[in-house]
């Protein structure tokens, strides 16, 4: 085990993704609904991998502040994006340092950006409703070289997929279902 994680068991997962490509697909999905208010409620029941599916049982709240017409009683949407953000470039970080052998001290990572509201109330068709920069830096100390660092920061990146997700488009495919 190193920083929390068993790295025969992350190579031998390396190995049978490595080996069978249907071994490393995985599918997440939440359900979300309208709890009042600004409130919401996303459920999280399964996940697959591999093709097989697994239990999950979490409940996210979110919420706005007060002066978003919210209760302020959760994370809002944005820092929900910035937290899955952050946590999947921890996984990537975590890991990356466990695999080399890198015992870490600490990992923490500081996002940031800023909307203008006049794009999201539809108020400025020039002023468009998400982020044109999205700001982050990592802290990390542990007992690896500023090499080894570098090249951990270099593979997560690559290939973190919710930083993937926000650096780069993906389709979107949406329906609407209206209940009589």
């Amino acid at each position: 085990m190193i920083n929390g994680i068993n790295v025969d068991a992350l190579h031998r997962m390396v190995g049978d993704v490595a080996a069978d490509a249907a071994k490393g697909e995985v599918e997440f999905e939440v359900r979300s609904r309208w709890a009042g208010g600004t409130r919401s409620e996303a459920r999280v029941d399964r996940w697959r991998l591999g093709g097989a599916e697994g239990p999950r049982d979490f409940t996210i709240v979110v919420d706005e502040p007060e002066e978003l017409l919210g209760e302020n009683q959760a994370p809002n949407p944005q820092e929900m994006l910035m937290a899955a953000f952050n946590a999947c470039m921890m996984v990537g970080y975590v890991a990356g340092c466990s695999i080399r052998g890198i015992a870490l001290e600490k990992v923490e990572i500081h996002t940031r950006g800023m909307l203008d509201l006049r794009g999201f109330l539809g108020l400025d068709k020039t002023v468009k409703p998400g982020y044109d920069e999205i700001e982050y830096t990592v802290v990390i100390k542990g007992d690896g070289t500023q090499a080894q660092f570098e090249d951990v920061h270099r593979t997560v990146i690559e290939t973190s997929p919710n930083r993937w997700n926000i650096a780069n488009p993906i389709r979107l495919v949406s329906s609407l279902v209206v209940e009589g």
